[in-house]
């Protein structure tokens, strides 16, 4: 089900058509300039680098009324680029490497009655990690009031790469969820589930494997993973008896093997798995890079597919009898390390899928990515509730939103830290979490 699902990802990220977007072109070779230009131009002249996937962009806005033709530039890493902005006063500027960024605007290009308004930065530093997109804003005219207009849009840009970016930590927050459920684990080894995905989706494709084949075999990877993992490693630790606090101190450990297991073969560097440089849809004032939105719809449908199995079917109502008093499920007849091998399985699956969303969100595939949001995982598992399937759903969307939203405030090397606050005070008033309760069913 969740291969089909995978397929179905791939066919919309290679068959969506590209209407009302920016055509991106291939990223340069390393032997090629970071700035990149068309064949006969100053190789130092700059350009808005549109072949690159992480992006500075805003709306300029004076009144509520757009402003065309302003020149914002941006500089930084031995790279400059440079765009002017569009009718609706949108702009945006690909970066080959994230980091910080000058951000300039020509106030020549202003019109003659329109100025920065008074204490506005310029030029302006602005840092990002971790997501594939930044916005900053110029504020127009008299005062430091913000345009309500440019901010609304800049809103809903944010909220929509937020939902989208709390949708695909649901996957893997999900599985962990069931897994936590059903076997009391707390599994720090469960990054790296979401690492291999990625990894094993790099692969297949580097084997010569369509994205077809390529994504919904990474997924079945996972899956594997999860059954081996159950196999091998804690089905034998279970029926010695094994605590929670020793098998939680196998995972970090796990955790530690695999990941260095991965580094060794991968390697250290990022890689870019096939369709990763998507094109960004103008939809209106908004401006969203489409993986964004096919993420977003991929990652729904998925979660919905989950909810289904869990309250329509008799595994689904199993595991969930399992997850809440696992003895009286096995004196009901409940073969209950069937269904904990299923759920490794689905947790495997899950996490691969949210490891290769996470890679075309970045983008890139690097050996540590999934320890890099393992926290956020954890995050709206607590949130939502430990052992509660829609707790993690909601916990992990509430994180994706405050992560997304936060930088159009915060410095985004802090924004990881402020969805972090949240879940700690959330938890100070009700430490059970949102859906959290003393019968789980879920």
């Amino acid at each position: 089900m969740l291969a089909a699902v995978a397929a179905m990802f791939a066919a919309l990220l290679f068959s969506a058509p590209a209407v009302h977007a920016t055509t991106a072109t291939p990223a340069p070779s390393p032997s090629e300039s970071t700035s990149a230009t068309a064949e006969g131009q100053d190789p130092d002249a700059p350009t808005d680098g549109s072949e690159y996937s992480d992006r500075i962009s805003g709306v300029l806005r004076n009144a509520g009324v757009p402003l065309e033709g302003v020149k914002i530039t941006a500089t930084g890493n031995g790279y400059e680029g440079e765009t002017l902005t569009a009718a609706n006063g949108s702009w945006s500027i690909g970066v080959p490497e994230q980091g910080a960024f000058e951000v300039e605007l020509d106030e020549s290009t202003l019109p003659e009655d329109v100025a920065l308004a008074e204490n506005q930065q310029n030029p302006r530093t602005v840092t990002f990690a971790g997501t594939s997109n930044i916005t900053t804003l110029f504020l127009l005219g008299e005062g430091i009031v913000l345009q309500q207009d440019s901010f609304l849009s800049t809103l809903t840009e944010r909220a929509v790469a937020g939902l989208s970016f709390g949708m695909l930590l649901a996957l893997s927050a999900v599985g962990l969820s069931l897994i936590f459920g059903t076997t009391g684990l707390t599994n720090f080894s469960h990054g790296e589930m979401v690492t291999l995905g990625a990894v094993l989706a790099f692969g297949f494709s580097a084997l010569g494997l369509s994205a077809w084949l390529a994504l919904p075999l990474a997924v079945l990877g996972g899956a594997a993973f999860g059954y081996l993992q159950d196999g091998v490693l804690w089905k034998p630790l279970r029926r010695r008896g094994t605590g929670l606090v020793p098998m939680m101190i196998v995972s970090i450990g796990l955790a530690v093997a695999v990941r260095y297991t991965v580094l060794f073969f991968f390697g250290g560097a990022m890689q870019q798995l096939p369709g990763a440089q998507s094109p960004t849809l103008e939809l209106g004032p908004v401006s969203i890079p489409r993986n964004t939105l096919i993420s977003l719809f991929v990652s729904l449908a998925v979660i919905l597919v989950i909810a289904v199995l869990l309250l329509r079917t008799r595994i689904g109502k199993a595991t969930r009898a399992v997850a809440d008093n696992p003895s009286l499920a096995a004196a009901s007849g409940i073969d209950v390390d069937r269904v904990i091998r299923l759920v490794w399985v689905t947790g495997g699956a899950l996490a691969a899928m949210g490891g290769i969303l996470w890679a075309y969100y970045r983008p890139g595939v690097s050996f540590n990515m999934g320890q890099q949001i393992l926290l956020l995982i954890f995050a709206g598992v607590t949130l939502g509730g430990l052992g509660t399937v829609f707790g993690a759903l909601i916990g992990s969307i509430i994180v994706g939103l405050f992560v997304e939203i936060s930088t159009i405030w915060l410095d985004a090397d802090l924004k990881y830290v402020g969805a972090l606050v949240i879940m700690i005070l959330v938890l100070l008033v009700r430490p059970q979490g949102i859906l959290g309760r003393r019968e789980r069913i879920g």
